[in-house]
Formats: C-alpha cells, sequence, structure tokens
C-alpha cells in the first residue's frame, strides 16, 4: 500500500467537533429546532438546559444547534464562564463574547465594532485586543434581567437578525451562586413578548440541582435537551465520515473495536481517532492500529479528563490490582457504571482484601464512588473515571 503522506489530522482531541463533522443526536437537535430555534425566530424566548456528563459533547451540540439557528436569522453568541464566580464576571464574559461573535462576517463584524467599539483596544495580528478597564466597568449594566435582555435585543436589531442564539457553557462554578440562580430565573420571567432570545446553558444534571438548590423556583423554567453517550452505530458513523474526510480507508472491525472503547463519548473518539491517524503507515486503519490507538489512548485519558487528585490516587501501586480486579469482574464492559464489593472481593487476595474498605472509602471522598440503590453495591460518579480504568486493563492485558 501507498505510504501515507501526513498532514493535518481530521481530528480534535482537544476542541470541541466541528459541526461539519458533527454526527448523530438527530433527536436531540430536532428538538432544539422545533421548540427553540423556530420559537425564537417568531419572537418568543426559550431557555434549554443541555444537560449531560464530563465529556459528553454538550459544548459540540451547542454549536452544532447555534449553526443551524443560524439559517433561521439567529445570531450565535457562545459564551464559556468557566472562570465566572459571580455575576459581575458572568457579565463581562457576555459582553467580550457579543463583541466577539461576528466571526469571519464582516458586516457583522463591522455592525459590532461600530456599536461596541469602546471596548476595543489595539489592532493585533490575528484580530484584536480588549479594554478591559471599559469593559468591566460597563458590564454591571447587564448584572441585572432587564439590563441583559436589553443588550441582547439591541444586538439583533443591529445586526437585523431574527433573534440571538445565546450559548452560557461551563457554568461549573457560577452554579454554586444563589445570586445566578436568581438571575436566570428572573430573566426567564421578565421577558416580554418579542423578546428573541434562545437561551442554552450547558453543564451537568448536579450543576442544574444545584441551582435548583439556590432557588428552587429553577426547576420549572427548562426545557432539558439530555445529551447521552452516542450510540456505537453513530459513533462508527463518526469514525467513518471522518477518515474519509483525509481520504483514509477503515476496516470494520477497527471501527467497530474504536466505536466500542470509545464508549459514546466524543472526547474520547476525537482523542482515539487522532491517535489512529498518527499510528497509520498507510491510509488504512485496520485493527492493528485501531489497538494501538486505544491502548495510546488510555493514559492520556486519565492525564487530560479525569480530575489530577483521582488521577494521581488511581495510579497509586497500593489499588492497580484492586482496579484491575473491579474492572474485570464484569467482563471490562467500557460503559458499566457500578459494580457490587462481593464481586470484587472474592477476587482478592487477603492483602487486597485488607485495603479494600480503605480503597472504597477513599474513593468516595474523592467523589469516584457513591453507595449504590442496594447494600453492597458501589457507583462511579463520573462515567470517565470508569472508562479509564477500564482502558487502563485493557492497555495493560493486551
Amino acid at each position: 500500500m501507498a505510504a501515507l503522506e501526513k498532514g493535518n489530522s481530521p481530528f480534535y482531541p482537544n476542541h470541541p467537533v466541528p459541526p461539519e463533522f458533527f454526527v448523530g443526536r438527530s433527536e436531540e437537535i430536532e428538538r432544539v429546532r422545533e421548540r427553540g430555534i423556530r420559537q425564537v425566530a417568531n419572537g418568543k424566548m426559550v431557555p434549554f438546559y443541555i444537560q449531560g456528563e464530563y465529556g459528553i459533547g454538550k459544548t459540540s451540540f451547542a454549536k452544532a444547534a447555534q449553526q443551524l439557528g443560524e439559517a433561521y436569522g439567529l445570531h450565535p453568541i457562545y459564551c464559556s464562564v468557566g472562570g465566572a464566580r459571580d455575576l459581575s464576571d458572568f457579565s463581562a464574559a457576555v459582553l467580550q463574547a457579543a463583541l466577539r461573535s461576528g466571526g469571519l462576517n464582516t458586516t457583522k463584524e463591522e455592525a459590532l465594532r461600530n456599536w461596541l467599539g469602546k471596548y476595543i483596544g489595539r489592532q493585533e495580528l490575528f484580530g484584536f485586543s480588549l479594554n478591559m478597564e471599559v469593559l468591566r466597568q460597563d458590564a454591571p449594566q447587564l448584572s441585572n434581567p432587564f439590563g441583559l435582555l436589553g443588550f441582547i435585543e439591541e444586538n439583533r436589531r443591529r445586526l437585523n437578525a431574527t433573534g440571538v442564539f445565546l450559548v452560557v457553557d461551563e457554568i461549573n462554578g457560577i452554579a454554586d451562586s444563589p445570586e445566578f440562580a436568581h438571575f436566570i430565573k428572573g430573566l426567564v420571567d421578565s421577558a416580554e413578548a418579542g423578546q428573541s432570545l434562545l437561551l442554552a446553558l450547558c453543564g451537568t444534571e448536579d450543576r442544574r440541582r444545584r441551582m435548583i438548590q439556590n432557588h428552587q423556583p429553577v426547576d420549572r423554567i427548562f426545557d432539558i435537551v439530555e445529551i447521552a453517550p452516542m450510540s456505537q452505530k453513530d459513533s462508527e458513523r463518526f469514525f467513518e465520515v471522518t477518515f474519509s474526510s483525509v481520504n483514509m480507508e477503515t476496516r470494520k472491525d477497527a471501527v467497530s473495536f474504536m466505536a466500542y472503547w470509545a464508549a459514546g463519548f466524543p472526547k474520547i473518539m476525537q482523542l482515539v481517532g487522532d491517535e489512529a491517524f498518527w499510528t497509520a503507515s498507510s491510509n488504512v486503519v485496520d485493527l492493528d492500529v485501531a489497538v494501538q490507538a486505544v491502548n495510546r489512548a488510555a493514559n492520556e485519558v486519565g492525564a487530560q479528563y479525569v480530575d489530577q487528585q483521582v488521577y494521581r490516587a488511581l495510579r497509586s501501586a497500593d489499588y492497580r490490582s484492586i482496579l484491575k480486579k473491579i474492572a474485570a469482574h464484569d467482563g471490562i464492559s467500557p460503559d458499566i457504571m457500578s459494580f457490587r464489593k462481593a464481586d470484587v472481593a472474592g477476587a482478592l487476595t487477603e492483602s487486597e482484601r485488607k485495603k479494600f474498605n480503605n480503597f472504597l472509602q477513599k474513593m468516595k471522598r474523592l467523589n469516584v464512588l457513591r453507595s449504590g440503590d442496594v447494600q453492597g453495591e458501589y457507583r462511579f460518579n463520573q462515567r470517565m473515571v470508569a472508562l479509564y480504568i477500564r482502558l487502563q486493563t485493557l492497555q495493560e492485558g493486551s
């Protein structure tokens, strides 16, 4: 076979999936289109909560939905609030996101600069810097529902859009703030007829529950879109489509193997696909390449996507054998989230059994495990951690 001349990898292991490579989620996308995009284009405000585990593809889904919204005239604003701790931080992040939302559309970019030009600092080689002092001074004006709604409406008017599709991502920190929960509820309640805004918060279920604890009425405002792990079929299609985009062939058994061990997690699919791209010595991804890619991805999963305190504990020599036996007791299926203590204990050595209770308690303190619904059952709180353990076991057994 001809040697493969490597170009750019079509995979993005550290970034959201580009919309052109987005596959699956057809029911969820249709829900947002019918209940959100079309309603907003006709002058309504619709709040969504895009819910799913870490690494499940919430950001990619939100950006694909925003691209769909553009076909209906909605202007997309993507705002990450990962560093925000209060409404002042949140407002500054929204203002920055709005200023940069023109993208490569020169007409939009010019309109936004004419409107928000005082927040622009000096021109740089790849865009512009922000005048953060002025931006921070004005951001509090958006810290109340009427201020933000007025800003959104002015944004829509100046860009001649049918509405605005505002995605608020990475809400982990600010979801702990009671004032944020009250603000979001107030934002929904304050919207008037003709307020064309699709608001989509992206987060885990526990962050939504946290907002509800802070302000109970939040429980009633969102249309929840659950982002579950992708099906085996959609995962396989993702690999086929993405490799095909760079003229690489895929063998069916290789695609099935990679999809199985990625367990429906887009972040892991991207990581495994990228490893396979660089591992392949020809333009064919066969089973041997797939096995190498999954093995090489195992350590990266832990290093990149598992909390470092948990990662260090899971790497401890004292716990390695116990972890392998937890993973192996069910045939190391990548998507099993629970185990029974008695099933694992029966496979442990006497020395390991003495450490087993300490292990379980430490994993609970690190929020890796919780008690299950029946006595003696333990469940992983994060599927990513469970997947990492099983990938490690696969790697060590190969």
